[in-house]
């Protein structure tokens, strides 16, 4: 199996984080290795979607108050391919832009 997960978001779409994104995004934001169940938590129920001027893209954000320091926004980067979402990058921020 290539998948971490494989969960439905709130609108009722399939969204699947891959164990080679899961890789990609841990080489690229270290910290987040410790944020499966963070980045999970915010594709089920995100507070915001944001959709991108370009492609199917859309900005899954969550906020986590019990983290330590500035960046409490969780981003998950999705893109939808053929009806199907899969994530491409997830890491904190300080806001939702």
């Amino acid at each position: 199996m290539n998948n971490v997960f494989e969960i439905v978001d709130k609108t009722g779409r399939k969204i699947r984080l891959t164990k080679e994104r899961w890789k990609h995004i841990n080489l690229r934001h270290p910290y987040m290795t410790n944020y499966l169940k963070e980045v999970e938590e915010t594709i089920k129920s995100p507070q915001k979607i944001i959709s991108h001027d370009m492609g199917d893209l859309f900005d899954y954000y969550n906020y986590f108050k019990h983290k330590k320091g500035k960046l409490k926004f969780l981003k998950a980067v999705v893109k939808y391919l053929n009806g199907k979402g899969f994530i491409l990058s997830a890491y904190f921020v300080t806001h939702i832009n």
